[in-house]
């Protein structure tokens, strides 16, 4: 059966997007309000998870307790989180319980109570999301790593700084909710087994009035990424590696996501055997696609023994220039079969959907049909994939390492 997608943006600029999927009988949707951490204030960072926490401590006429059991009570599983450039809202339910559960949401967006006594436990969330860092080495360098890497306000995190998140007041919650929750560049974005004409009419009704438009984001032109060490007295060296590869908007973003996939996805995967099982340098190796509004990277991970860090980076970054040098049809056949997976994972999920719908829509202003990705996919050959990598060659390595010693870059 075809897909059944739809889209319709209303005149104050909210997009609405929906795929029915008649053989499930679940509904999720996913709300992406533009109000994450690149738009936060400089002297205020972490605002923007501070606000996503606080908004379902109450909303529209019911206090937080009378939300959360209005919630519980129709099975909807919910999330909240920000991102860099979205707060999104999250929910998973019966088919039949999702016009209830757009109700609650749309006083979670319009009408939070974002009550004062409520914001120091949800500080206290936050600062202890940051202090857990402390314990977590390989999350720190990542940090470290896009920090460098990216230009200001893209290399910020969701945790921000320990003295930006004290200075947090009520008043700064409630004026970034005002200012950044508008509808000219929210997405709503649904998938299940819905009625579309119901669905567009109900959405109509709960925002048609809702009206204003958020800033968009101001981006350093001159940044130049910049590796560094960060020296800490630990037994293991972390390794991170950044390089940039096609964005999510190029034709190229499938032959990137071929490459990767030779790298790394699976113990039979280059990285997995040059580095670790051959060699035995490391535990964890890997490489992964990042992404931001209109640029990407391929981030590598290494944990490594700290006698062992510079063998280990150094062979890290010769599979990565290796990759040129020639491509196996199993290689790419596997990762033809992994993405395959994937993508069928994802068509018998409508969180998954919903999710994939937004992302779409944010990146590409459209939503990609099954059929089309399908067809990316089958297209990935050895010859592909390298002609990308003539595009796209390895090279200009940011790293940053954490541990006791900073590392040699001879290549």
């Amino acid at each position: 059966m075809p897909q059944q997608l739809h889209q319709h943006t209303f005149p104050n600029g909210l997009t609405l997007l929906a795929e029915r999927m008649e053989h499930v009988r679940s509904a999720s949707l996913y709300f992406m309000l533009p109000a994450g951490y690149a738009h936060e204030p400089a002297d205020r960072l972490g605002l923007s998870g501070v606000l996503a926490e606080m908004l379902t401590r109450g909303a529209g006429p019911r206090d937080s307790r009378e939300l959360a059991k209005a919630l519980d009570n129709l099975g909807a599983d919910c999330g909240e989180t920000a991102g860099p450039f979205n707060i999104t809202l999250s929910a998973g339910t019966l088919a039949r319980n999702l016009p209830q559960v757009l109700n609650l949401y749309a006083d979670v967006v319009r009408k939070p109570w974002l009550p004062d006594d409520e914001l120091d436990p949800a500080r206290d969330l936050s600062l202890q999301d940051l202090q857990g860092l402390d314990d977590s080495p390989p999350d720190l360098c990542l940090l470290e790593l896009k920090r460098r890497y990216y230009p200001p306000p893209y290399n910020r995190n969701q945790y921000g700084t320990a003295d930006t998140l004290t200075a947090i007041t009520p008043a700064d919650v409630k004026r970034f909710h005002a200012e950044r929750f508008r509808p000219s560049g929210a997405i709503l974005s649904v998938a299940g087994n819905i009625d579309w004409a119901a669905l567009k009419d109900q959405v109509g009704t709960l925002f048609g009035d809702w009206t204003g438009a958020a800033t968009g984001v101001s981006v350093a032109g001159d940044h130049r990424p910049t590796g560094g060490h960060l020296a800490k007295e630990t037994n293991q060296t972390q390794i991170t590696v950044a390089y940039p590869t096609a964005p999510f908007t190029s034709p190229d973003f499938y032959p990137a996501r071929g490459a990767i996939g030779v790298l790394s996805g699976g113990m039979s995967a280059r990285l997995f055997t040059e580095v670790r099982e051959k060699r035995g340098l490391c535990y964890s190796v890997s490489a992964s696609y990042d992404q931001v509004k209109d640029r990407a990277a391929v981030v590598c991970y290494a944990g490594s023994r700290a006698e062992k860090a510079q063998e280990t980076l150094d062979v890290l970054v010769g599979e990565l220039k290796r990759l040129r040098d020639g491509i196996a049809d199993d290689e790419v056949e596997r990762v033809r079969a992994a993405l395959k997976t994937s993508l069928i994972m994802q068509q018998e999920s409508t969180s998954a959907r919903a999710g994939a719908m937004a992302t779409d829509w944010f990146y590409l202003t459209r939503v990609r049909p099954i059929d089309e990705i399908q067809t990316a996919i089958d297209a990935l050959t050895p010859p592909a994939v390298l002609g990308f990598l003539d595009r796209y060659p390895p090279q200009d390595f940011t790293v940053v390492t954490l541990g006791p010693q900073p590392l040699n870059q001879t290549w």
